[in-house]
């Protein structure tokens, strides 16, 4: 079905939400429609956010909102749908259109396989009612879904439209750029070379398949490294994990301007436990990359100052790859808790691969490499 059938069947004139590759062909008629003006399209943090938020847009002007997400995303809206939306709480009616990664019975990544197995079943716990949208799918079955969608929302229940692989297409293209210079792979085998023999942290999505690749270039054994798969915003929360109970070993995080938006609070509580064995370097292309190049708030966010006011002793911003070795090597030298933006291109490899040790695999021999020193 072609979105623009299916957001006119939808009738919504608000939309917030967090990016999703299966929902590419509404992220870009979106960002073609109307860009990030906020009366239409809000980018968001982490999906919970983006639900509050359409709740505060209900408030204020009765119509029913739509969030956007993909399905990974459900664990964090479980608590502002049951104790916001709820009819038994405040009644208030939402659409929520999500992309189904780990579908049965469709070939997907690891991370995606139990969170598609339980997709419907945690939208049933969560009394949101939700219909499947397939290639098959056509706009009368769709208008009379909607057409009961309406009545349930008018009673302040909410709704669901659970996308299926290759369900909906667009055919305008959208080029995603900033004005950043340096690669994301070029930075992370900068961090690679400095690290040595560290333990790092990588955040999910192409950073960790970039700094799987580059350990096969180089011959290296990838026991060094915790690949991330899924768990977006939680790897700086792992490598403080691992931080503080092996005070013997230097810690890296690599991580992402829209990882680190989704759970932002992080910075806090490692600003407070103050590990002097962490340092966290975050990846700066102002864009939900892996899944398609959406905008984050994150060229607009003063990242170093933030992590200033959280209680980190060393915070610094580079964009040029001489400013990130001068600052690579200060850090390891420091033996401080330490944070380091760099600002990035947006842009990989179209052969980019895959890691080809499973999630089990890298777990195990990351916990070895530890556990040997």
């Amino acid at each position: 079905m072609k979105i623009e059938e299916f957001v006119k069947i939808i009738g919504a004139d608000f939309y917030t939400g967090v990016p999703d590759s299966q929902l590419k062909a509404l992220c870009n008629y979106l960002m073609n429609t109307y860009g990030t003006d906020p009366e239409h399209h809000v980018i968001a943090a982490n999906e919970g956010n983006c639900t509050a938020l359409a709740a505060g847009y209900h408030l204020a002007t009765g119509k029913v909102p739509v969030v956007y997400m993909q399905n990974s995303g459900e664990g964090n809206i479980i608590n502002p749908v049951a104790s916001l939306l709820n009819e038994k709480v405040y009644a208030i009616p939402v659409i929520f259109i999500i992309g189904w990664r780990g579908e049965p019975e469709v070939h997907d990544e690891p991370q995606h396989i139990y969170q598609g197995e339980v997709t419907l079943k945690l939208l049933e716990d969560m009394g949101i009612q939700a219909f499947v949208v397939t290639k098959d799918t056509g706009a009368q079955e769709l208008e009379d879904i909607m057409k009961s969608y309406r009545k349930r929302l008018d009673e302040g229940h909410d709704v669901a439209f659970v996308i299926a692989k290759g369900a909906l297409s667009y055919e305008e293209k959208v080029t995603y750029s900033n004005k950043h210079t340096l690669k994301r792979e070029e930075i992370i085998e900068h961090i690679a070379e400095a690290a040595g023999d560290d333990m790092i942290v990588s955040t999910t999505g192409k950073a960790s398949r970039e700094l799987f690749e580059i350990r096969e270039r180089n011959g290296q054994d990838h026991g060094h490294d915790f690949l991330t798969v899924g768990s977006m915003g939680h790897a700086s929360s792992i490598a403080l994990g691992v931080a503080l109970n092996r005070k013997d070993r230097r810690i890296w995080c690599i991580d992402g301007d829209g990882a680190l938006l989704m759970h932002m609070g992080a910075m806090a509580v490692i600003g407070s436990v103050c590990p002097s064995n962490l340092i966290h370097i975050v990846i700066n292309n102002e864009a939900h990359e892996t899944v398609g190049g959406m905008p984050t708030a994150a060229g607009n966010t003063d990242i170093p100052a933030a992590a200033a006011a959280c209680g980190y002793p060393y915070a610094a911003s580079v964009s040029t790859a001489k400013d990130l070795d001068r600052k690579l090597k200060e850090a390891k030298r420091r033996n401080t808790l330490s944070l380091i933006e760099v600002k990035c291109a947006i842009g990989a490899r179209d052969d980019l691969g895959r890691p080809t040790t499973t999630a089990i695999e890298n777990k195990e021999a990351f916990m070895a490499e530890l556990a040997s020193k």
